[in-house]
């Protein structure tokens, strides 16, 4: 039998006749220990326009586990034409992500072994037979870790598997496995700082599972400070603990049950008879887990703290998108730093989370301010204080009619022009501004709302017909409500996957706030085509992704001095956000089932439960310069407001917020790929079948219809590339077919072939050179006409492969004058 010739062999051929079996033969189990083909990245999504297109990723040729949801080790294949270590940059890029230390790279020869745990010798050759066993790997993991015999009981317990055969994403297996780590070695504090949309309960469920299968953790409370974040929890992630778990209703905790979910509100209270959470001893709980806890819990005079302090002895580990750092409340202080942290920027390079494009507008009285003319009256009969009025106030302390008109009108437009059923959160300053733009909104789509009158819909903590909706605006089976108009009740726990559109006509001066209003926006559905989403800004709010704090460490902000709380433009945003929600008079499944997300402390100016301003009836108070006690806000029309400026700005692969066509993207992009046009020609050349380059550059973000669209469409790819990349002179695809009928190229073929390549030349003119590679090009007239297609080919070409290669030179006839001309030149 003659033997194989391995340099002819494809990668996938080295994998199955000599990697495979040689970790078999070291003792790795191929059902349980051995994974191909694994992919850790969804590939980030580009968007241009109104088109969105995934980079294509690479996925972990070979995963190595020492059980499920625990790996080893990465190999990375190459065939056996390239050097035996050729894929160990890639392959050590995989390990990172998976946080394992052993990577192999191989060729078929033998193996390269990267070592994290030998510094002494980071990379050795191996033969093949000398792959070392499952045993010999773990241990030496451990041993690296510093694991001792103690704590693998618990490191070792399986994850919870539905059958399904769903896996954790790389992120989720490095926080479970890193807080489950830090626990079995003793920690009691752990913080796990994960981008909202990642799947922070889906974690802290494995978490959970793992610690209490193992017996480890044997009670366990699961605390939230909303309703609907216990209600989702309960219902979707947490529904593996089936009978084992309750939540806590009616202040009664039931010792019956091992898992408890429960709002802060249903444990404590201003009264001493409402802190349920006495009932049991404070060694009752072994684990809480304190989702958002950001909020209200961390500060260390919440009425909240003392549900964690009366549980000390347990282990507590606290969720947050938004750890908070301010002089009043550390998240960090309290927990600890992260023992994980994964980031909204790292989400959307990954392309788990949506990305973002920014528009913009300015509106003139934003600007240049607003002043009323001498003893001018508002609509209730309200002297106006004489000053000038600016961005700060419209919509707080006074209400300019035209301004909400115009910016209803803005995000009508919007709609209209992209997609009019795309599910919109419209944030507010206050429940009074929502009414109002819901009204406006309302007017301006009398279609859509004779359709259906829930198409824009008011969802806010005082209205129970809007907060009914929540569930339908949150299901995307569900096509009502569209528009949503709120203030604070939808900037955490709702979980709108198909929220394309993120209207700010608020001001926000709070990080943490700004960061979980994005967080509506970030998720991605692909099933329901929702890859991105836009944020439509008219005060300003975008300016916040400049901050260093956006997508970095979050930094500590100065004390206060009680006279800065005056100044509404020093911290206030911090300030309001830094003290504690109180807890509600009646807790238990009667309260109101969004409790305070922000602060609301008499007597400075705060938000509500849903923005409505502290003081008498939620009205704006005292110091922060507003209208006069007794008078909530003026409220004027009859002022001509317009729009000056409407921008858009693109998240770029930096992070960063970018102005700039398709066309500047396109080049930096392909400029990366190909330095030259040389280098961009010949490439083009070698390829079999255009289509594949045109699916290659689709990949790494080039959108083709959007380029067309910016630049022209009886462009060919080519021209379009060497126009807007390597400044060419571009020419038109009907210039290029005459290019082709002038040089009498199709006089070697005889009149059959002649005419069928003549059509297909006529048909690249008018559609493409996609359409001329298609199999079924034959298929059509005025193809049809002269016969079928097999019958075509024989009789034009001499068979079906003759005609491939006619077809291919014919390509090469199409782009051979823009070589030539670029040599004259």
């Amino acid at each position: 039998m003659a033997e194989i010739n391995k340099a002819t062999l494809t990668e996938a051929d080295i994998i199955s006749k000599y990697l495979l079996p040689a970790i078999k033969a070291a003792g790795w189990d191929d059902l349980t220990q051995v994974r191909q083909e694994v992919k850790l990245r969804d590939g980030k999504v580009v968007v241009r326009g109104q088109m969105a297109a995934r980079k294509k990723v690479k996925s972990a040729d070979i995963v190595l586990y020492h059980k499920m949801g625990l790996p080893l080790a990465v190999i990375e294949a190459k065939a056996n034409k390239h050097e035996i270590g050729k894929g160990m940059q890639q392959g050590l890029d995989y390990a990172r992500l998976l946080d394992v230390p052993f990577t192999f790279a191989s060729n078929g020869d033998g193996f390269v072994f990267h070592d994290k745990t030998n510094p002494a010798k980071l990379e050795s050759e191996i033969a093949l037979e000398d792959f070392p066993s499952p045993g010999q790997l773990w241990d030496k993991l451990c041993a690296w870790k510093g694991y001792t015999l103690a704590q693998l009981p618990v490191i070792s317990q399986d994850y919870y598997s539905d059958g399904s055969g769903k896996s954790p994403r790389y992120y989720q297996l490095q926080a479970i496995n890193k807080t489950v780590a830090a626990i079995s070695k003793g920690e009691d504090r752990v913080l796990l700082v994960m981008a909202t949309g990642t799947g922070k309960t889906y974690t802290a469920f494995q978490i959970i599972w793992r610690l209490w299968k193992a017996g480890a953790k044997k009670r366990i409370l699961f605390l939230a400070d909303r309703n609907i974040l216990v209600d989702q929890t309960k219902i979707n992630d947490f529904q593996p603990f089936g009978s084992a778990m309750t939540k806590v209703t009616g202040r009664t905790i039931d010792p019956a049950y091992e898992i408890h979910l429960a709002l802060y509100q249903a444990l404590t209270g201003p009264e001493e008879s409402q802190k349920a959470f006495k009932q049991v001893s404070p060694d009752f709980f072994d684990l809480i887990v304190v989702d958002e806890c950001h909020r209200g819990s961390a500060a260390e005079d919440s009425a909240w703290r003392e549900i964690l302090e009366y549980f000390s002895s347990a282990t507590q580990i606290g969720l947050t998108a938004t750890p908070k750092e301010t002089e009043t409340v550390s998240s960090t202080d309290y927990f600890g730093d992260p023992v994980y942290t994964y980031s909204l920027k790292e989400g959307i390079e990954d392309g788990f989370l949506a990305p973002y494009k920014v528009v913009r507008v300015d509106i003139d009285v934003d600007l240049q301010g607003w002043r009323p003319t001498k003893g001018q009256m508002d609509k209730q009969g309200n002297l106006i204080e004489d000053r000038i009025y600016n961005q700060k106030d419209f919509d707080r302390t006074l209400v300019i009619d035209e301004r909400t008109q115009l910016v209803a009108e803005t995000i009508t437009n919007y709609l209209k022009k992209t997609d009019p059923m795309a599910k919109t959160i419209v944030f507010c300053n206050d429940i009074d501004h929502a009414d109002r733009m819901r009204r406006a909104l309302v007017n301006l789509n009398p279609e859509q709302m004779a359709k259906n009158e829930r198409y824009v819909m008011k969802i806010t903590g005082d209205d129970d017909l809007g907060k009914a909706q929540l569930d339908n605006f949150i299901n995307p089976k569900k096509p009502y409500p569209v528009i949503a108009t709120t203030s604070e009740l939808m900037t955490t726990g709702v979980d709108a996957k198909t929220c394309k559109l993120v209207v700010l006509d608020q001001n926000i001066q709070s990080m943490t706030k700004f960061k979980q209003i994005i967080g509506r926006g970030t998720r991605i559905d692909d099933k329901y085509g929702k890859l991105w989403f836009t944020i439509l800004d008219f005060k300003k709010a975008t300016e916040l992704f400049a901050d260093p704090r956006f997508d970095g460490e979050p930094e500590r902000v100065m004390v206060v001095k009680p006279a800065d709380i005056n100044n509404p433009d020093e911290g206030l945003g911090d300030i309001i956000d830094g003290t504690d929600p109180l807890p509600t008079d009646e807790p238990g499944d009667n309260d109101d089932p969004f409790a305070p997300g922000v602060d609301e402390q008499p007597g400075t100016y705060t938000t509500g439960s849903d923005g409505g301003q502290s003081g008498a009836g939620g009205q704006a108070t005292g110091p922060l310069g507003g209208p006069e006690p007794g008078v909530s806000k003026y409220y004027v029309n009859g002022v001509a407001v317009s729009v000056i400026a409407e921008r858009v700005q693109y998240y770029d692969a930096d992070g960063k917020l970018v102005t700039e066509s398709f066309k500047d993207y396109t080049k930096k992009t392909l400029l990366k790929e190909f330095a030259t046009l040389d280098a961009f020609t010949k490439r083009w050349q070698a390829a079999e079948r255009k289509q594949a380059i045109m699916d290659e550059l689709a990949q790494a973000g080039v959108l083709w219809e959007v380029l067309q669209e910016e630049v022209g469409k009886e462009l060919d790819p080519f021209d379009l590339i060497c126009h807007v990349v390597y400044d060419q002179p571009p020419l038109t695809r009907r210039e290029r077919a005459n290019n082709v009928k002038k040089r009498n190229y199709f006089t070697k073929y005889n009149d059959t072939a002649q005419q069928v390549l003549t059509s297909l030349l006529d048909k690249y003119a008018d559609q493409g050179v996609t359409e001329i590679e298609t199999k079924d090009a034959l298929k059509v007239a005025p193809f049809t006409e002269l016969g079928r297609p097999l019958e075509l080919a024989k009789k034009g070409f001499g068979g079906p492969k003759q005609f491939e290669q006619a077809i291919t030179e014919l390509e090469q006839e199409i782009y051979r004058h823009q070589e030539r001309e670029q040599q004259s030149a």
